[in-house]
């Protein structure tokens, strides 16, 4: 296959829909040969801020040295962004050869795997090809039944915990903590932000019946400056390094010693990660809050930047999240509200969006696609945020930059 006709079966394999189990990835592994030798595997799961700790990680493992291998999820402008060795994207080629060797192998396979099922194989795949230092892998729903706790990691984070995915999850943290303290391995090490009570006392007891060495980050980190904004991200910087330099576990190429206080400021003061309160030009914010726990560290963000001043905001969200508690959050920052037509087919219709601003007296306007929003925005003179879904910021900055949306790709 070509890397776009790869794509498109791949996409075509999202018929199947989303299900949760281990069976289907363990088979994949072990008929791929998958092997990460001694690698250090380092595993990240939580309701928000999973990506920004595993880009930290990434980024301060290259800046020491080491070969670092990184794999997260949802992409935002291409599907290759998803796997990624020393910063470096996937080639279209790897993709395309790997894509074929897994779907002649899983031709007649009942049950089919799914997209996720299959991407995380290709992703491990591709990185037991290659001799890599640490792997970072960042759960895409979940935890316990995610494909990516087939692999057997060294260390386990927990960025913090709040409701979403309920349908999968559990409608209670306590329900959604269980979910995510389901990657914490016997005798791995588990690092966790503050929780709820609720989600701490489950994560307390999953690490104790593993036998798993627990450590608490409540101190964000305040040494050096960080690429990415926002106080949250201290506290996501805080459980990057303690990921990082955790000792005593398996023997690997290298030492947590190794990573001294030059290599964290370099690491930090480098990463990137597009889409968590990016700024793309003088006027223009793009972030993927997606659920309110975000998109009140996204209200907190801009206060932090822009004190009292109000956005003109660009917002489409997920027709199954909190419409209301993210448009509360979002309602003293906001000035004018532009709502336009995604071509995500999960995106919650801009006319439904409106009845939940009318309800809470914020001004708005239905635009027919992301170019209208953002000729009307920038006639207003307030600065402009991006947001409500990574979906959308994916479709966003495809638009600014110029380039085909990531669900294009398999259409070419």
């Amino acid at each position: 296959m070509t890397y776009h006709g790869a794509l498109r079966w791949l996409y075509g394999l999202q018929r199947f829909g989303i299900k949760l189990g281990l069976e289907n990835i363990q088979r994949l592994i072990a008929a791929l040969h998958v092997d990460l030798a001694n690698a250090r595997v380092i595993h990240v799961a939580g309701t928000n801020g999973k990506g920004s700790v595993c880009a930290m990680i990434d980024s301060i493992a290259r800046a020491a040295g080491l070969t670092s291998a990184l794999f997260t999820s949802p992409h935002l402008v291409t599907f290759r962004e998803r796997i990624r060795i020393n910063g470096e994207i996937i080639s279209e080629d790897a993709v395309a050869i790997g894509l074929t060797e897994i779907r002649d192998l899983v031709r007649d396979w009942d049950p089919h795997p799914t997209f996720f099922e299959i991407t995380t194989a290709l992703a491990l795949k591709h990185f037991s090809n290659r001799k890599i230092d640490i792997v970072i892998l960042e759960t895409g729903l979940g935890g316990r039944l995610d494909a990516t706790n087939a692999v057997q990691s060294d260390v386990a984070v927990i960025t913090p915990i709040s409701l979403d995915h309920q349908k999968w999850l559990g409608d209670t943290i306590a329900q959604i903590a269980r979910e995510k303290a389901g990657i914490i391995k016997p005798k791995s090490a588990v690092v966790s932000s503050a929780q709820d009570r609720q989600a701490e006392a489950v994560i307390r007891a999953r690490a104790a019946e593993c036998d798993a060495p627990l450590y608490l980050v409540e101190k964000p980190h305040t040494k050096s400056p960080i690429a990415l904004r926002g106080a949250h991200q201290k506290l996501n910087a805080a459980l990057a390094l303690t990921a990082l330099k955790l000792d005593g576990l398996k023997p690997s190429s290298f030492s947590p010693d190794d990573i001294g206080d030059q290599i964290i400021c370099r690491g930090l003061a480098s990463v990137e990660w597009p889409a968590r309160f990016q700024k793309w030009d003088e006027r223009i914010i793009i972030d993927g809050a997606h659920n309110a726990a975000a998109a009140n560290v996204l209200a907190e963000t801009w206060r932090e930047t822009f004190g009292d001043q109000r956005a003109t905001l660009i917002l489409a969200i997920l027709s199954d999240k909190d419409l209301r508690a993210i448009c509360e959050a979002f309602a003293p920052m906001s000035a004018f509200v532009l709502l336009p037509h995604i071509r995500s087919e999960r995106a919650v219709d801009p006319q439904t969006l409106a009845e939940v601003l009318v309800d809470l007296a914020m001004k708005h306007e239905v635009c027919a696609d992301i170019a209208e929003s953002l000729t009307k925005a920038r006639k207003l003179s307030s600065p402009i945020l991006i947001t409500g879904s990574l979906h959308f910021a994916g479709e966003a900055l495809a638009h600014l930059q110029g380039r085909p949306a990531a669900f294009e790709e398999c259409a070419q």
